[in-house]
């Protein structure tokens, strides 16, 4: 796939919650993950941690009161979007996050994905 093949998707599949398709479809098993200093996980190596981290990530949160994810902006072989989500989590209460999320394709598959919010 191309890399906007890729963005198409990405964002087709975040807009309908189906993260699971994401990762298996779209990144690269030895893929890498940042999130901002101060993250309970800032790097992640590999789908397996990747999994760990989504996992932690649902277990924390409360209730979920929406989303929405922007459209993909597509730079040779990066791909950035906006993500938002309206949640409440465990011991902090209802927040409303907006993101930028960037990704690197390389051979068809995503390799990296980081991800910029305030904490």
């Amino acid at each position: 796939m191309t890399t906007q093949e890729i963005a198409t998707k990405l964002v087709d599949l975040c807009r309908n919650g189906d993260f699971k398709t994401v990762y298996e479809e779209l990144y690269s098993p030895d893929c890498v993950s940042i999130e901002p200093k101060g993250a309970d996980m800032e790097v992640c190596e590999g789908l397996e941690a990747m999994a760990a981290k989504g996992k932690a990530w649902n277990e924390s949160m409360e209730a979920f009161h929406g989303s929405s994810v922007g459209d993909p902006i597509v730079a040779g072989n990066h791909i950035c979007m906006t993500m938002m989500m309206d949640a409440a989590f465990k011991g902090r209460g209802r927040q409303k996050m907006d993101e930028l999320c960037v990704y690197e394709v390389k051979d068809g598959k995503i390799v990296k994905e980081q991800f910029f919010y305030t904490m």
